[in-house]
């Protein structure tokens, strides 16, 4: 046996219906709080100030950056012994 109920209201209703707490004015106090800090770390921000805690070694952060991630890759390859398609290298050619 199934039994479907179908209520129509609205979620402030609903929210009446079962006693819970109105959180609407809270909300909208935590919203505007938050909108303001934002609006003042965006005023206050510098760009150059940024990027140097970005890069704070400048070219030579961006070079070891690149080193990194080349370095990387080649382990990932050498670790995997992974070929180009169809060239029967790499873990799976079972040598046929």
């Amino acid at each position: 046996m199934k039994i479907h109920i179908e209520i129509d209201c609205t979620p402030e209703e609903a929210r009446r219906f079962f006693g819970l707490p109105d959180v609407e004015p809270v909300q909208r106090r935590v919203m505007e709080a938050l909108e303001k800090r934002l609006g003042e770390a965006v005023e206050r921000a510098d760009p150059a100030a940024l990027l140097q805690q970005w890069l704070p070694l400048g070219l030579r952060g961006l070079e070891q950056w690149q080193s990194f991630w080349a370095r990387f890759a080649e382990a990932a390859t050498a670790a995997g012994g992974t070929g180009p398609a169809g060239t029967g290298t790499g873990p799976r050619s079972h040598g046929t």
